[in-house]
């Protein structure tokens, strides 16, 4: 167990997945829970790490949903809110990948609500990294009350962003426009090649690593699937060969990975403030490790993150 606390803010989102049904004009939907932030606060306590989310949590079905969900993997839900708004919910279709394509019903749900007075009483003394991203850090009304609530957290603080970019509910453009201010405030930027591709459109990976190195944020890793993961610690760059799953498909995969990467650098002490002493190798390392788990994920239906027994199952198997 890590000594101090990772603290992650956002949404928790129902991924209603399609399943054929007993005649052809039903649909059956598989609903489970899911939501980047709430998918890596999961992921977090699962691996040991004291894990707390800072979600609005509503008192429907999918609401009581998430929280049986999150309370059974062992997350801190001190300061969540009890919310009147009704869950959000994201129907997904798998290709044959096991890539999904989701549709989103998300107007005025509990998530993109927060106001700057739920945020002003949680306190940090205990945590060591603030991790937030995808869709709390564009929504509005309560994005505004977000960037504030990172902007009062980074002194004392690690901040990790992933970005998460959801076309289908904000446009890459907003994203854009913020996102030289998210690197101002981060340490630790996470994203995925799509991503990548809709922020900065025809830039090379390392192009895109130079942009954001110079707007502020030190370590920038980029999940590329099957090709890997290119990490960047102030401009110094090294590529990781993806590990090798029998994937069911791909639902969650990225934010499991944000996990394992924040896990493995809290657990040997580097998180807490600008990353003044982490290393290259040290980067190294918690990459290795967080696509261990990325890959288990990816072996399982939907966001389901592994415990830290599998992941060492998994290591001892390699080195059999």
């Amino acid at each position: 167990m890590t000594s101090r606390q990772i603290t992650v803010l956002g949404e928790c989102v129902a991924d209603a997945f399609t399943e054929s049904a007993p005649t052809a004009h039903e649909l059956a939907l598989r609903v489970q829970p899911g939501g980047g932030p709430a998918n890596t606060a999961v992921a977090l306590a699962r691996l040991g790490t004291s894990a707390r989310l800072l979600a609005r949590l509503s008192g429907d079905v999918f609401g009581r949903l998430f929280r049986g969900h999150l309370e059974a993997s062992g997350v801190d839900l001190t300061y969540a809110v009890e919310a009147d708004e009704p869950s959000t919910l994201a129907v997904a279709e798998l290709d044959a990948q096991g890539q999904a394509a989701y549709s989103f019903h998300a107007q005025n749900t509990a998530d993109w609500q927060w106001t700057p007075g739920e945020l002003a009483r949680v306190d940090l003394s205990g945590t060591a990294c603030v991790h937030t991203g995808s869709l709390a850090l564009v929504r509005q009304p309560g994005a505004a009350a977000v960037e504030d609530f990172l902007a009062a957290a980074a002194p004392g603080a690690t901040i990790s962003i992933d970005p998460n970019v959801r076309p289908l509910l904000v446009r890459p453009e907003v994203y854009r426009a913020r996102l030289a201010h998210w690197c101002h405030l981060a340490d630790v930027l996470r994203l995925s090649e799509d991503d990548l591709e809709l922020l900065l459109p025809g830039s090379s990976p390392d192009k895109a690593c130079d942009v954001w190195h110079a707007a502020g944020v030190r370590l920038v890793v980029v999940t590329r699937g099957a090709d890997g993961v290119l990490a960047s610690l102030d401009g110094e760059r090294f590529l990781v060969p993806a590990v090798p799953a029998d994937v069911v498909d791909t639902v969650g995969a990225g934010d499991s990975f944000t996990a394992g990467l924040l896990h493995h650098l809290g657990a040997r002490g580097l998180l807490g403030g600008r990353l003044t002493h982490l290393r290259l190798d040290d980067v190294a390392d918690a990459c290795r490790f967080a696509s261990r788990v990325a890959a288990l994920t990816c072996s399982v239906p939907g966001a389901n993150p592994p415990w830290q027994s599998q992941v060492e199952q998994l290591v001892t198997a390699e080195r059999a």
